[in-house]
């Protein structure tokens, strides 16, 4: 997200499959963006167990970054590499209604209020497949309202795993910075080529599951239990691998059910 070169090679890989008739939904996020404008507004920022504690005034700027920037700049390099894109978030079309987020902190088992932290409480794909059966190639941010309107930032992780479910995904690629899941993070000879995902459980407890991965996999099973086909854990540093996937071969780390 943060290197420019890179995402256009990734933007111009997915715009690829879909020109050859893919039905390719991007979900993201924006930490990197989103810690910059609260730090330009002079916002503090806490975080608890990873999760960014988001007050209404800080909502106020996620959402702004989130929707006028970063999915502004995505929709732009997704048209001009020839696909035709849609920025969109959770609110657009009740695709996501989200419900807050009630958050037990790990070290002391105490309830914590994160603020306008959410959790995805259902999606309506009504609106993405419409889209995608006119030939447009939805990108959607990590915001979404509860039924009462009140705004959340939701992991995008997390946010994306529900909807791959919901569209019943053959597959869900999540982008990261390795290989995929490794029995020792250090190793990438101790790669993990395919796994189940009731073994994932197994990997988290024992600690080989660890840090900014641990959200991802927690989507990887949140797709598959909702209906998506497969999970990917992938490299997105090697663009390429995304047509690979698609085109059955071995790329990063498969999750089955």
């Amino acid at each position: 997200m943060t290197d420019e070169s890179l995402k256009e090679k990734i933007v111009n890989s997915i715009s690829r499959l879909s020109a050859k008739g893919e039905r390719v939904v991007i979900v993201h996020g924006g930490g990197p963006f989103i810690k910059e404008a609260l730090a330009e507004a002079q916002i503090d920022s806490e975080f608890i167990d990873g999760q960014r504690k988001t007050s209404h005034e800080a909502m106020h700027l996620v959402e702004i970054t989130l929707k006028g920037r970063v999915n502004t700049n995505l929709v732009t390099l997704f048209n001009r590499a020839g696909a035709k894109a849609v920025g969109l978030s959770g609110k657009d079309g009740q695709v996501v209604t989200a419900k807050k987020r009630i958050h037990i902190e790990s070290n002391t088992g105490r309830e914590v209020d994160l603020g306008q932290v959410g959790d995805v409480e259902k999606v309506n794909p009504l609106l993405i497949n419409n889209l995608l059966d006119n030939g447009f190639l939805p990108v959607l941010t990590c915001v979404a309202a509860d039924n009462r309107g009140i705004d959340y930032n939701i992991n995008g992780d997390l946010f994306a795993g529900y909807v791959a479910g919901a569209l019943r995904a053959d597959h869900f690629v999540v982008l990261t910075d390795v290989d995929g899941i490794m029995m020792d993070k250090d190793d990438p000879e101790t790669l993990i080529k395919k796994i189940e995902s009731g073994e994932l459980v197994k990997l988290k407890a024992t600690g080989v599951i660890q840090g900014g991965m641990i959200p991802k996999i927690d989507a990887c099973i949140v797709a598959l239990k909702e209906g998506a086909v497969e999970a990917h854990i992938l490299n997105g540093t090697k663009p390429d691998d995304l047509e690979r996937i698609i085109e059955k071969d071995k790329a990063g780390t498969a999750i089955l059910k």
